[in-house]
């Protein structure tokens, strides 16, 4: 069985509308107006923090935002951001949007707002925005093209359906996303307690010389760290990718602790071929061009191109701790990157972060102490990602109408 397929803007409510641009006066007061920064950021707009516009009341009857509408970015710098579809989310406030993103509100007597989200972001959805997408340097797509194209169409109960079977897997993700924060920011804390604080176990019996806890050793991160260059492998040489080795670029940098996956990966003959050795699963990446300051963990042995460092400790040092320690040091790192063009950190940018070095035995306890967090949170991130790939695996088959939705396992019956 499929799903029939009707023009998109026979399920609209009201005509699609482009956003509202105002000089810069407008600015600073008023609702909040969403813009492409929101749009790439989040898939669900609605309590996010955004900057201000003043708007008359007539205006918001126009261009005001309401639970379920749907929101396409209109033109981007970059290809996949052009079409890339948000949607609206319970707001508790009255909202606007910019003038590069196009508004579409749905009659939800036949068209459930949720069921299309889940749409545009399937390989269906996207494969036909992306074929209305146009411009040189500045891609874009049009109202005018967006209303006309092909939609799968299911009756509406079929659609709400969808819509529960796609949200208990976003829902779960979701909620381990949190557990995850939780977790990051106890292990963050810890650290902080012991090696900022400077109450670690046994405090009390420890002098303080100048600030310091008697023992310890105070100097820069180049004292105490290795710092390891990464390469890329000669352009145009296509038998160098696609193979089993994750290649680490500031791209692949995550919100998480652990990087899990990357963009690109190399084959055997592309590492010999690149200044990158293979770095071990738990070795610490900080991105040092583009992107600066982003810092994760190898979830598994990868290669990282000349835009990051991997770092590892100089003395046998537990390295939980030098991950929360160059955590803890990133915005100073990110104030004296330097550069021209792009701010950047050069091996010499390691010269001037202070670094406090306990005694090692202390390190090797605070790692004992954090391992079980970091494994939960290794284990939470690796779930997140199953749930991710089973859900996108369903997406084009029940928006298409080849999987009947009533045979569906929900992912936590799935767990259990």
């Amino acid at each position: 069985m499929s799903w029939p397929e009707v023009v998109f803007e026979s399920v609209f409510a009201a005509p699609s509308r482009n956003g509202v641009y105002k000089s810069k006066e407008h600015h600073g007061s008023g609702v909040p107006i969403v813009n492409m920064g929101e749009l790439f950021a989040f898939d669900r707009i609605g309590e996010q923090a955004t900057s201000l516009l003043q708007m008359t009341d007539a205006e918001l009857e126009k261009s005001g935002l309401i639970d379920g509408d749907l929101l396409f970015g209109r033109r981007s710098l970059v290809e996949e951001g052009a079409g890339k579809c948000s949607m609206v989310y319970r707001p508790s406030r009255l909202m606007t949007f910019e003038s590069s993103i196009i508004r579409v509100r749905l009659d939800k007597t036949v068209a459930d707002p949720e069921f299309f989200f889940n749409y545009f972001r399937s390989p269906i959805g996207r494969s036909r925005v992306r074929a209305i997408v146009g411009g040189a340097a500045v891609k874009g797509i049009r109202g005018s093209d967006l209303k006309l194209i092909k939609v799968h169409l299911p009756p509406i109960n079929e659609q709400i359906a969808i819509r529960q079977v796609v949200s208990a897997y976003d829902d779960l993700i979701a909620t381990n996303q949190r557990r995850i924060t939780l977790l990051e920011d106890a292990a963050r804390r810890l650290y902080r307690e012991w090696f900022v604080q400077f109450r670690f176990p046994g405090h009390e019996s420890v002098l303080l010389l100048d600030g310091v806890p008697q023992g310890w050793q105070s100097g820069s991160a180049f004292d105490f760290v290795s710092i390891m260059s990464g390469g890329t492998p000669k352009t145009g040489m296509e038998h160098f990718w696609g193979g089993e080795i994750p290649f680490f670029t500031p791209k692949d940098s995550p919100d998480a602790f652990y990087v899990l996956g990357t963009e690109k990966t190399l084959t055997e003959s592309g590492l010999a071929s690149c200044n990158s050795r293979l770095f071990p699963k738990d070795t610490v990446f900080i991105t040092a061009r583009g992107t600066v300051g982003k810092i994760a963990l190898a979830q598994k042995p990868m290669a990282m191109n000349q835009s990051c460092y991997a770092l590892a400790p100089k003395q046998d040092y537990d390295n939980r701790f030098l991950f929360l320690a160059i955590q803890e040091a990133v915005d100073h790192f990110k104030q004296v990157a330097t550069g021209g063009v792009f701010n950047a950190i050069i091996v010499d940018t390691f010269k001037i972060i202070p670094f406090l070095m306990p005694d090692i035995w202390l390190t090797r306890v605070f790692g004992d102490k954090v391992q079980p967090i970091f494994q939960q949170i290794e284990n939470l991130l690796l779930q997140n990602q199953n749930l991710a790939r089973a859900r996108d695996l369903l997406l084009p088959k029940l928006m298409s109408g080849q999987l009947d939705v009533s045979g569906i396992p929900l992912p936590d019956e799935v767990a259990a």
